[in-house]
């Protein structure tokens, strides 16, 4: 049978893509096999966006820069971190306007001090030393001292201003811990130096200072009275 040009066309078709098929195939199986990129630190705030009820920390956490900051850390360490984080309501409770008050320096150290810098599980938390070290700076006596007291499960954290518990685990992986807390936690180097601006001088109320200025100037008057009766008796002498 002869091969005629017709027979000739399909057959180098045929062979053509079996040589195609065959060179992909070889290249596929020595090319190296590629590992998924490892994935990135975890975002403390969407994790708290997620749970709900954060919006004000979040936005603290976002105008401070202190989230960046988070995340670079963790990128770059072992010691993971341990956040302390208080709900809207708990926001809610200070005082009129104390958030607004303070200045950009101090809304940093505010943050930070909800921030402890190494991964604390929560069954580890009485084999913590006090104070505890915050990233808000040194743990003495009026500035940012942090103590916890445990009792059972219970995990109890004073600042000398505040007073709270852990409430709730928000999240954990090992590396980063998010716990809820009910009460902001107010250290001590921003909180009573804004008190101690505003209180009155030390044993004198308002009412005492408005008695004192009362009485000088009666006193004044007293004076100016008999500096008119010496003159009235020295002008009547003259006569």
């Amino acid at each position: 049978m002869a091969i005629t040009k017709q027979h000739l066309i399909p057959l180098f078709a045929i062979s053509f893509l079996l040589f195609f098929q065959h060179h992909c195939s070889t290249t596929s199986a020595q090319a190296p096999a590629q590992s998924p990129a490892p994935p990135g630190p975890p975002d403390v705030t969407k994790i708290l966006q997620k749970a709900g009820q954060y919006s004000v920390f979040v936005r603290l956490l976002k105008s401070t820069q202190v989230s960046d900051r988070l995340i670079g850390e963790l990128k770059d360490t072992d010691d993971g971190k341990t956040i302390f984080a208080p709900t809207d309501k708990a926001f809610s409770a200070l005082k009129s306007g104390a958030l607004n008050s303070l200045n950009d320096e101090q809304r940093v150290e505010l943050v930070l001090f909800h921030v402890i810098p190494s991964y604390i599980p929560l069954s580890q938390f009485q084999t913590v030393s006090n104070p505890m070290r915050t990233q808000a700076g040194d743990s003495g006596d009026g500035e940012f001292p942090l103590n916890v007291t445990t009792s059972g499960n219970t995990v109890v954290l004073k600042t000398g201003l505040t007073k709270t518990s852990v409430s709730d685990t928000i999240y954990t992986d090992g590396q980063l811990a998010v716990y809820r807390v009910d009460q902001v936690l107010q250290p001590l180097q921003v909180f009573a130096a804004r008190s101690s601006a505003l209180a009155p001088a030390p044993g004198m109320s308002r009412k005492a200072a408005d008695v004192d200025g009362k009485s000088k100037a009666s006193s004044l008057a007293m004076q100016n009275l008999a500096l008119f009766v010496v003159s009235v008796i020295a002008f009547a002498l003259s006569l």
